[in-house]
């Protein structure tokens, strides 16, 4: 049986793009921003779902969490007030938390940005959140239109955020694999300068064009 670790690994070589191609173009979280400056981000769901502008469910999901885990918060899509920021993204490293995905705000991004800590986030807003509750840890979450079940895999890269349960994990990566060697493939055909690609015509001459 393959390894969590080793998924990882494989994963941080593969792009988002690729693995969204094999998801049927239809899976995935949509309208959410690199907060962070270039880190790949590649880790295993632990779920949360908050009160819009709440942040009292994820300051318990902190303590819980382990290593190589990645936060995602469904916060509703809100962004009246953010859901973490600088304090919790430190604390956060020293978990070993690897990355957030929020559907919600942050703030204090230029500490984002330093640290370059994988962070995905729907807006910024410099006002802080309530900690009140209600919420939930562990439960199932929409994300921009991505349902995600905490223990999924979740990779973001500079084109967005795909999650997947770990059962599909090798079979999407010896996937996206191909989808990256048929690329180079492509690559290759463009640079010859011809007019006529053999890529094109697959599109084109199916439909008399």
């Amino acid at each position: 049986m393959t390894q969590i670790s080793d998924l990882v690994e494989d994963l941080q070589q593969v792009v988002v793009s690729h693995l969204s191609d094999n998801l049927q173009r239809l899976q995935g979280v949509t309208g959410l921003q690199r907060i962070h400056r270039a880190r790949k981000l590649v880790g295993t769901a632990l779920t949360v779902k908050v009160r819009p502008g709440d942040n009292l469910l994820i300051y318990k999901a902190l303590t819980l969490a382990q290593p190589g885990q990645v936060l995602v918060v469904d916060g509703a899509g809100d962004t009246t007030n953010a859901l973490v920021g600088e304090l919790i993204m430190l604390y956060a490293q020293q978990r070993g938390i690897v990355g957030f995905v929020i559907d919600g705000a942050v703030r204090d991004t230029a500490a984002f940005i330093e640290a370059d800590f994988p962070c995905y986030a729907r807006g910024v807003s410099h006002r802080g959140p309530y900690k009140q509750g209600p919420g939930a840890i562990g439960v199932p979450v929409s994300i921009g239109g991505q349902v995600i079940q905490s223990g999924d895999l979740v990779v973001g890269d500079e084109d967005g955020v795909v999650s997947f349960p770990v059962s599909d994990a090798p079979a999407l990566i010896e996937a996206a694999r191909k989808t990256a060697a048929n690329e180079e493939a492509i690559k290759r055909e463009i640079a010859t300068g011809r007019v006529e690609q053999s890529w094109l015509d697959k599109v084109l001459k199916p439909v008399g064009l």
